[in-house]
């Protein structure tokens, strides 16, 4: 919906895109950026309350392929320090990340005078929050927390501590995955504080996309992401290139999607003659479902992903997942067998297994799942994840949902 409606909407009747009434809140939404399939949700929500300012960190961090985009959302752009790190994890690879210090996240909050503030993670801008939130005792603060149980596993006991005293002031907290949720109980957060909801995104172009494909696109593999050591992408193609030596009669295809420091490596591997390896980089975001409905099966091999909407993106073209255990998206959505198959990427084995199970399925299998895939992921949608937000503000101010 066009944000001019959805003013127009709200002043009509002050009913929300879920048929609800308008929240009568303040809200402040504190976080790092707005990605693309991020927008639809964030619209959605502010939508439904009386009124929401979004506080970024940066207007778009520069690892990412996208330029801003904030139709029909006041956003608010930050003060922030940001800083570089990387990060060796004991699973052999190492990780560059930002971390942002916005610090006038308190003056503004001050200025503003939300009465719900939604603080992403917990960190600095999560600090300054509870800060106001002691200001202003009627106010009321909901955690986002985008993490999971293998994500967290090596952050230490000094950051554990840290997080322990933030949730504790929580009026509620949002996660994004059963294992988050698991995760955030372990640090002392009642279950019924804890609102889970998945990432969700705008799937009607990839809903479009006609399920019948030909037997040679069905099991053409499909990677999108970043081409880094995370993502577990050599690991995968190293592991492909195996397969196809031990299968040479049987031919196999995958793309890649995306851009990043490991592609000239990737491009360099010797592969058999069996195997066709297509790179195609960078891609518009709103271009991604052409890709999508010229593959069948996707390949997520990640290391470690809170989430992966590539996940949600594939099942709503019809793809099933040959996906990664350290997905918190795998987890949740993918039913090994019937909408995708499911190992661990530092276990050759299981991989290797999982390969095998996905690139032998007869076609007529392969029709089926596809079709399980859709039925599956039909309600992760901007609407549900923007009402899950709304649940969680609603919690916080002890209002029944």
């Amino acid at each position: 919906m066009a944000s001019a409606e959805i003013v127009a909407e709200r002043r009509a009747g002050e009913i929300g895109p879920r048929g609800d009434h308008i929240l009568a809140k303040r809200t402040a939404l504190l976080t790092n950026c707005i990605p693309p399939y991020l927008l639809p949700t964030i619209q959605r929500l502010a939508a439904s309350v009386e009124c929401l300012r979004v506080f970024l960190s940066t207007p778009m961090e520069t690892n990412r392929p996208w330029e801003p985009a904030w139709d029909g959302v006041d956003v608010k752009v930050q003060k922030t320090i940001t800083t570089t790190h990387r990060r060796a994890y004991k699973q052999g690879f190492t990780m560059e990340f930002y971390r942002h210090f916005p610090y006038d996240t308190l003056p503004l909050l001050l200025k503003y005078r939300p009465d719900v503030i939604v603080s992403a993670q917990l960190g600095f801008r999560t600090m300054q929050s509870i800060a106001y939130r002691f200001l202003h005792p009627a106010s009321r603060l909901v955690i986002w927390a985008d993490l999971s149980e293998h994500t967290e596993s090596e952050i230490g006991a000094l950051r554990t501590i840290t997080r322990r005293f933030l949730l504790s002031f929580a009026d509620a907290v949002l996660v994004i995955g059963n294992s988050g949720s698991k995760y955030i109980e372990r640090l002392g957060v009642p279950a019924k504080r804890i609102v889970t909801s998945p990432y969700a995104i705008d799937m009607s172009a990839l809903m479009s996309i006609p399920l019948e494909k030909e037997p040679q696109v069905a099991r053409r593999i499909l990677y999108v992401g970043q081409l880094i050591e995370r993502k577990g992408v050599e690991i995968c193609l190293n592991a492909l290139n195996r397969w196809a030596r031990t299968h040479s009669s049987q031919s196999c295809e995958i793309w890649f999607v995306g851009d990043g420091p490991l592609r000239m490596d990737l491009e360099q591997i010797d592969v058999p003659a069996n195997i066709r390896v297509t790179f195609f980089g960078n891609v518009p975001y709103d271009a991604l479902p052409r890709y999508y409905s010229q593959c069948g099966i996707l390949v997520l091999p990640c290391l470690a992903d809170t989430w992966g909407l590539v996940v949600n993106e594939a099942m709503a073209a019809g793809l099933p997942v040959l996906g990664s255990h350290y997905s918190q998206a795998v987890q949740d959505l993918v039913q090994d067998g019937a909408t995708g198959w499911i190992f661990c990427p530092d276990h050759p084995d299981e991989l290797r297994n999982a390969l095998d199970r996905a690139l032998l399925t007869p076609v007529s299998v392969l029709a089926s799942m596809r079709e399980e895939c859709r039925r599956r992921v039909a309600t992760a949608t901007p609407e549900y994840f923007a009402g899950q937000f709304l649940k969680a503000i609603r919690l916080a101010l002890n209002l029944p949902n």
